[in-house]
């Protein structure tokens, strides 16, 4: 394909799928593109389109053939990004829709070489995109390259992140439990009980404790974490990211008590559109295609 926002093949249908963020957002925009009225954008708006309403997959369609010129998808990518930004709900959902084929190559490539669920990896993939649709510049060529390349960057950044960030394993919880056995009281018999130690003595929130025993002892996806506490995804893996940080720390020297939580994360912060496409984030999204 010509274009930067070139097709991928679906995942395939299967369980678990309907979880997954990019199936919620294809879910959600192909409500907002059926029936009589979908969304759509008056083709007399940019030269080169039909002159009549053009629903948004089918522009999608449009934009995508080999055969249209770099000034139309310009034109037009520029147009459905002003409404983005401008009404957002419903036209964030579409700018996001028309772009499924690009998000989907990016998480997959990504998702490669990462470690992270694909769960994280398509809502990194997915958040990276929506900032970049708020922020690029439409008055620069090739707007859907740029976004493109936003969005991967996006992800990357987070599959960097994740391997650099420290990962406590069941024998460092149990190093952890010996060392510190003055500090907790009795010595603790498993990652759990260490986890409730660190909280009663202050290393630890009671949300960072469980965001931990949740994601790495339940094997839990920090996607389906986050969306069971109003939290984005990115912001609850910075949040362990920190929180292990601590507890790495104080194993290597345990008599630096001075490391406790900033804050307790006890009201989450308003849900933003991206928030909106996480998995959990799935009846905000169906509301805002009805």
């Amino acid at each position: 394909m010509p274009d930067g926002m070139s097709s991928a093949p679906a995942p395939p249908v299967g369980r678990g799928v309907s979880a997954l963020p990019l199936a919620t957002l294809r879910n959600c925009f192909d409500l907002l593109v059926a029936g009589p009225s979908p969304l759509g954008l008056d083709g007399a708006l940019v030269a080169g389109l039909p002159a009549r309403l053009v629903a948004l997959d089918e522009l999608r369609d449009l934009l995508l053939a080999g055969s249209c010129p770099q000034t139309v998808r310009d034109a037009a990518w520029a147009v459905v990004l002003r409404r983005s930004r401008h009404y957002g709900g419903a036209w964030t959902v579409g700018v996001a829709g028309m772009a499924l084929p690009a998000l989907r190559a990016v998480a997959a490539r990504l998702g490669g070489y990462s470690a992270l669920d694909t769960a994280d990896v398509q809502a990194e993939v997915l958040t990276g995109f929506l900032e970049a649709a708020a922020t690029v510049r439409l008055d620069l060529p090739r707007i859907t390259v740029r976004l493109r390349w936003a969005t991967y960057r996006a992800g990357l950044a987070a599959t960097v992140q994740q391997r650099e960030a420290p990962r406590p394993s069941t024998d460092l919880f149990e190093t952890l439990a010996q060392a510190e056995a003055p500090w907790f009281g009795p010595v603790p018999t498993g990652p759990d009980q260490v986890l409730t130690g660190a909280v009663a003595a202050g290393l630890l929130t009671d949300t960072e404790a469980d965001l931990i025993a949740a994601t790495r002892l339940d094997d839990l996806s920090i996607s389906t974490w986050a969306g069971h506490h109003g939290m984005a995804p990115q912001r609850a893996s910075r949040l362990r990211q920190r929180a292990e940080q601590r507890l790495a720390d104080h194993l290597t020297d345990p008599a630096d008590t001075s490391r406790t939580p900033r804050s307790h994360p006890s009201q989450p912060r308003p849900q933003t559109d991206a928030d909106r496409f996480l998995p959990a984030g799935s009846r905000s999204l169906a509301e805002v295609s009805a």
